[in-house]
């Protein structure tokens, strides 16, 4: 139901919506139940992990008052601020401040005198544009409702700090003068979105802030149904590109002009697609000839903490908490002829010192290590090398027999379902099929990395069946990536082998 006069009202967070797109903050408050507006496990996490850094920033601005109220109750909130005021606290967290029909909550509010700085705590691990607005609009409410505001701070993670020296967790930067800059114009703004809001569903045309500087989560109603095989799919193709070849009437693949300058990629696609069949590049044999067996097929799954919890480890550093490896048997490859390890951590423990031995075990014996997107594997492998130090010339010697077989599809093999994309997600089951990620209960590595979390530090109070069911879930995804690349480089190699007895090779 459309939110009436009376309740329209805006908050912090509704506010900075209205800077990226009206029509999305229209919807937020005239359907505040959307569905569109719950937020996925991944979303949770980052809320939960935010709320985690607040309490943290507490202990930099120590001897505060927290308004500890449930956040719907805004109107108890500002009361229990304005009474924390009057008895004159120095710092108080989450305080609730109204003015103008807007609600805005304080992380840090502090007194310097007769006067008062606003401190915004973001988990991000350094200042970005959109964290302005937040600022202002705050110090707008504040100073609306009688607060002197002398002072606007932003506090964020510090990208160069390493556990377990968290002295210097968070860096303070002190934005007065870019948030006085943007309270010139704020007023004109907060008038145009209560304007907006009085009326109907405002005509906002889609373009750039749909995903800037978030994701809007109303996509879908706003974005038009692409026909099959639009020009946006084209691999990487810039959006103005897209919208550019689109003008020219060029709306799909199909529509293309023959003479029309493409890479090598969008030229691939483009075969494929028109043609209705696969394009396998003759270079695609020489492309594997650097898969020498035997081979091991490895994938690491990742845990990325806000605030970090193991000796070395910075704020949202990607550490390696997981892994399966099929690892072919001497003389031959194929499922028979296949060994699977696995390896789940199990607790908040460090799991690195036995995640390095567990895989250096499992990678004994291979000639060539297969990763899809080395570039992560490597990373992994390297943050190992740097604090599992007594295992470090094994954990190289991994490193150093790597083979990536993602460029080996991009850059020799195009089947039009892949939609111009190269994930493992979208080639295994045009490649493959049979075989895909859709009939597991995690499908995806950013649900995969939220799950660990809660099996590391939340497992305990799972009930027990809960907790090995989730167990096995993780253990079954990380299973399917490695045993995709064993399927998929088995189809690449009979694909080129097909190429060249049809060119004569």
């Amino acid at each position: 139901m459309p939110a009436t006069a009376k309740d329209i009202r805006l908050s912090k967070s509704r506010f900075t919506a209205g800077v990226q797109c009206h029509k999305q903050l229209w919807w937020r408050v005239h359907e505040p139940d959307a569905r569109e507006l719950a937020p996925d496990p991944a979303l949770q996490n980052r809320f939960e992990q935010g709320a985690e850094v607040n309490r943290k920033a507490r202990e930099f601005v120590p001897g505060g008052e927290l308004i500890d109220l449930p956040f719907y109750q805004w109107e108890n909130r500002v009361a229990a601020t304005r009474e924390a005021l009057a008895r004159g606290a120095r710092v108080i967290y989450e305080g609730g401040f109204v003015a103008d029909d807007t609600f805005v909550q304080v992380d840090i509010l502090e007194r310097q005198g007769d006067a008062f700085r606003v401190i915004e705590v973001k988990a991000s691990t350094r200042r970005k544009p959109e964290h302005i607005p937040d600022l202002a609009i705050q110090v707008h409410v504040l100073r609306r409702a009688g607060l002197p505001v002398r002072q606007a701070t932003l506090m964020h993670l510090n990208p160069e700090c390493r556990f377990p020296e968290l002295s210097n967790l968070f860096v303070e930067e002190d934005v007065t003068g870019l948030v006085e800059g943007y309270l010139l114009g704020l007023p004109d703004e907060l008038d145009a979105q209560f304007a907006m809001l009085h009326g109907p569903l405002p005509h906002v045309p889609i373009g750039d802030h749909c995903t800037r500087p978030y994701q809007c989560p109303f996509v879908e109603r706003c974005w038009p149904k692409l026909p099959p095989h639009h020009v946006s799919t084209l691999y990487t193709i810039a959006r103005n590109k897209a919208l550019e070849l689109e003008a020219l009437g060029y709306a799909t693949i199909y529509d293309l002009p023959s003479d029309l300058e493409l890479s090598a990629i969008h030229a691939r696609q483009v075969r494929a697609v028109t043609t209705g069949t696969i394009v396998v590049e003759p270079t695609l044999g020489e492309a594997l000839a650097e898969f020498r067996g035997p081979l091991a097929y490895l994938d690491f799954e990742t845990v990325s903490l806000a605030i970090p919890r193991w000796t070395g480890c910075r704020p949202w550093e990607l550490v390696p908490v997981q892994f399966s490896v099929h690892t072919e048997a001497p003389g031959g490859r194929g499922r028979g002829r296949l060994v699977h390890h696995q390896w789940i951590a199990d607790g908040p423990e460090d799991p690195r010192p036995e995640l390095a031995r567990r895989l250096i075990d499992a990678c004994r014996g291979a000639r060539s290590v297969v990763a899809y997107y080395a570039k992560f594997e490597r990373a992994c492998l390297e943050h190992l090398i740097a604090w599992v130090p007594d295992r470090a010339a094994e954990l190289e010697a991994i490193k150093s027999k790597l083979v990536d077989l993602y460029p080996a599809v991009r850059n020799h093999v195009y089947h039009p379902d892949f939609g111009g994309h190269f994930s493992i997600k979208n080639v295994l089951p045009a490649l493959v099929p049979g075989l895909s990620y859709a009939d597991l209960a995690i499908g995806d590595g950013e649900l995969a990395t939220v799950e660990l979390q809660k099996l590391l530090f939340k497992g305990s109070e799972l009930p027990p069946a809960d907790r090995l069911i989730l167990r096995n879930d993780l253990l079954r995804y990380c299973e399917r990536d490695s045993w995709a690349m064993v399927r998929l480089l088995d189809r690449l190699r009979r694909l080129a082998r097909t190429d060249q007895l049809e060119l004569g090779l």
